[in-house]
């Protein structure tokens, strides 16, 4: 694949990453994001339903990690690269959702420092941050 194949390709996906964000009310459910927006003042967290908003951190999960996986392929193109990355996502989402779903049940969630990290982890799993990790470190890799 030629050079400006590549370069088209990787912002047509980075492209798909930013409507994921631009369009996240209309495509998910997530009472948290208004909340989270106007903290002040609050002590607890909004009323939500807990199936559906976990469904939703999910599927935007899997969409960005899929998304983001496909950047990784068409800079990368190494199933090694692709490999590890996935189970470095895998491994990360296991944690940090589990961390994710104590905070939201977890009546300590009731305090600034909570929220903090409640919008931290939540922040993790929704958008693709890792992705700005993984590009440069590979990079750094293959160069070395």
């Amino acid at each position: 694949m030629s050079s400006i194949a590549k370069i088209i390709m990787a912002l047509c996906l980075v492209g798909i990453l930013v409507l994921v964000r631009a369009f996240e009310e209309a495509l998910f459910y997530d009472p948290l994001t208004f909340f989270f927006k106007s903290i002040q003042g609050q002590s607890s967290l909004p009323e939500f339903e807990m199936l559906k908003l976990l469904l939703n951190v999910v599927l935007r999960f899997l969409l960005n990690t899929l998304v983001s996986l496909g950047v990784l392929w068409v800079i990368f193109q190494n199933k090694d690269i692709i490999k590890l990355s996935g189970l470095m996502y895998g491994v990360l989402f296991v944690t940090f959702f589990a961390v994710f779903c104590y905070l939201l049940v977890s009546k300590s969630a009731s305090n600034i420092d909570n929220f903090l990290s409640l919008f931290y982890v939540r922040r993790f799993l929704i958008h693709p941050i890792l992705l700005l990790v993984l590009i440069p470190a590979f990079y750094f890799q293959k160069k070395k």
